[in-house]
């Protein structure tokens, strides 16, 4: 019994001192080096859905756009993107087949209009990204 106790002790301690510094560190990590969490990290953009393929030929191409929306800035208000300056992304509807509506499925650039430094996919209306690679 007394082994038994003494596992859960350091089973117990060692799980206090990893909630206790886990968050402590991150929050030292500067503002600029947050990124996109890892377990969501990339999309190649040949495993984009086919509607997303085209958005994102749009968006490399500089447009037109099927919706008045394209291009309007997005505000990371979700934080789930880099941080960066007001104005920096903007957002783009991936079409979604049977929606009424512009769906949830967007890709999100980051830098320049017409030379993007990053894009990023969301098939959950903002809730997760995935960084898109070529």
């Amino acid at each position: 019994m007394a082994r038994f106790a003494a596992i859960k002790s350091a089973l117990t301690g060692a799980l206090l001192a990893a909630a206790i510094t886990g968050p402590a560190q991150a929050q030292f990590s500067g503002w600029k080096e947050r990124t996109v969490p890892a377990a969501a990290a990339t999309v190649h953009v040949t495993e984009l859905p086919a509607q997303g393929r085209e958005t994102y030929g749009l968006i490399r191409q500089g447009g037109p756009f099927p919706y008045g929306k394209d291009g309007t800035v997005f505000g990371n208000r979700e934080r789930q993107l880099p941080i960066e300056k007001r104005g920096y992304y903007r957002e783009y509807t991936v079409k979604t087949p049977g929606s009424r509506d512009r769906g949830a499925r967007r890709i999100v650039c980051g830098g320049p209009v017409k030379a993007p430094h990053a894009c990023y996919y969301t098939a959950d209306h903002y809730a997760s990204f995935r960084q898109i690679v070529e």
